[in-house]
């Protein structure tokens, strides 16, 4: 037994205890790392580069790029170099820092999902007011209440979690420090706070889904009403890319948090949390810039440029 105070160190859930396996898991989270750093990189150079892109859709995809950028630097390098180093330990301070970054970003990352499907509604079904609505300060304003509201709602979670008495050991059911699993090590009752924080979470997460589920019928309707079906595909287009982060995004973190406790192991939880954690980071530049030519064009212009600068040098 233990408590909060003599806990220096937290000890995360290994992939695997066979050394060849570890190694494999290094070299597997390492491609995926490389290619999002790679993805979000060449979407945040490009929108930043080309001035045709500095449109709000282009704005809020940037940051959303960077969001992703970040979450997965949070989980990821931490978990190689465990795997590395034959090691499962991250410090205290390292593990509060860990959970309030990633809970910062994916948070500040559904609420700016939310603004993006507000752009999507006024493009599609106000257009003549778009540049009205979506001016540049308010499209700088919409961006950082997004990412304050992130901030501030996992500053609360992790000073409440880490105020509470752990005296259930140091050892955490996941890859990286998240909330469920410091709660199951905590010893009392006054985690009931910690559930009324989440509660309250959930119910402002829901009402950005009720949100964006109004606004995708509103434009679904809207879409309807455009006589041509060339011209139903085109304005459609523009959001397939948006409505399959949104959906890869809940639906990963929905199965995570709501998966039946019959079915639930130590193995399962790991693999949802990368399905959560790790891919949706990888997945959406590809998402992106699949679906976009505009965004294609504008990526192979700053590849050749920088591939010709190369050469030259």
């Amino acid at each position: 037994m233990s408590n909060s105070s003599s806990i220096t160190q937290f000890l995360l859930l290994p992939f695997t205890d066979t050394r060849e396996l570890q190694l494999l898991h290094f070299w597997l989270f390492l491609g995926i790392y490389l290619a999002a750093l790679l993805g979000n990189g060449l979407i945040i150079t490009t929108i930043a580069w080309d001035q045709h892109l500095h449109t709000p859709m282009y704005f809020f995809l940037l940051n959303l790029a960077l969001l992703d950028l970040g979450s997965i630097s949070i989980t990821v390098p931490k978990s190689m170099a465990n795997s590395l180093w034959d090691s499962r330990a991250i410090s205290y301070l390292g593990c509060a820092t860990q959970l309030f970054l990633f809970l910062f970003l994916i948070t500040a990352e559904f609420y700016l999902l939310t603004v993006m499907s507000y752009d999507r509604y006024v493009a599609i079904c106000k257009p003549l007011h778009y540049g009205t609505l979506l001016g540049s300060r308010a499209c700088v304003h919409m961006a950082a209440a997004a990412w304050a509201t992130g901030f501030l709602n996992a500053l609360l979670h992790t000073a409440n979690t880490f105020s509470l008495p752990l005296c259930k050991g140091n050892a955490l059911g996941q890859f990286f420090c998240e909330i469920p699993q410091i709660l199951k090590l905590s010893c009392s009752h006054s985690y009931l706070r910690e559930m009324g924080l989440l509660v309250v979470s959930v119910c402002l997460g829901f009402g950005c889904f009720v949100f964006i589920v109004v606004s995708y019928v509103q434009i679904l309707r809207a879409v309807l009403r455009i006589p041509s079906e060339q011209g139903r595909h085109k304005a459609f287009s523009t959001c397939l890319p948006h409505l399959a982060v949104v959906s890869l995004f809940i639906s990963t973190g929905v199965f995570a948090d709501l998966k039946p406790s019959s079915i639930s192991s130590p193995s399962l939880d790991l693999v949802v949390s990368v399905l959560y954690s790790v891919v949706p980071p990888a997945v959406n530049p590809l998402i992106y810039s699949m679906r976009n030519r505009e965004l294609k064009e504008s990526i192979r212009k700053v590849m050749t440029l920088c591939f010709s600068k190369a050469v030259m040098k």
